[in-house]
C-alpha cells in the first residue's frame, strides 16, 4: 500500500513540477518576446501545457482578481503544492 502511495505522490509531484516549470518558462519567453509573444511558437507550447493549471486556479479565484494575475497565482499555488507533496513523500518514506 505504501509503495503505491509513494508512486502516486511521485507522479503527482512530477505533474506539478512540469506545470510549474512550464509557467516559469512561459513567463521568461513572454518577457523576451514582448508584445509579439502570442506569435511565438515556444510561448504557445508553454501556453498549451499550462492551460489546465491556469483554468483550475481561475475557477477557484474570486472574479476580483484580473486575468493577467492568474498565472502568477497559479505558479505560487503550484510551488506550495510541490513543496507539500515533497514533505508528505518524505514523511511516508521515512
Amino acid at each position: 500500500m505504501t509503495e503505491s502511495l509513494l508512486f502516486l505522490l511521485t507522479a503527482l509531484r512530477a505533474l506539478v513540477e512540469v506545470a510549474g516549470l512550464s509557467l516559469l518558462g512561459q513567463g521568461i519567453v513572454g518577457l523576451l518576446a514582448g508584445r509579439r509573444r502570442e506569435e511565438n511558437f515556444v510561448y504557445r507550447i508553454f501556453q498549451a501545457i499550462t492551460r489546465p493549471a491556469i483554468r483550475a486556479i481561475r475557477a477557484v479565484l474570486p472574479a476580483a482578481i484580473i486575468d493577467r494575475h492568474v498565472p502568477f497565482v497559479a505558479f505560487f499555488v503550484l510551488l506550495w503544492l510541490w513543496l507539500a507533496l515533497a514533505y508528505v513523500k518524505r514523511l511516508l518514506s521515512a
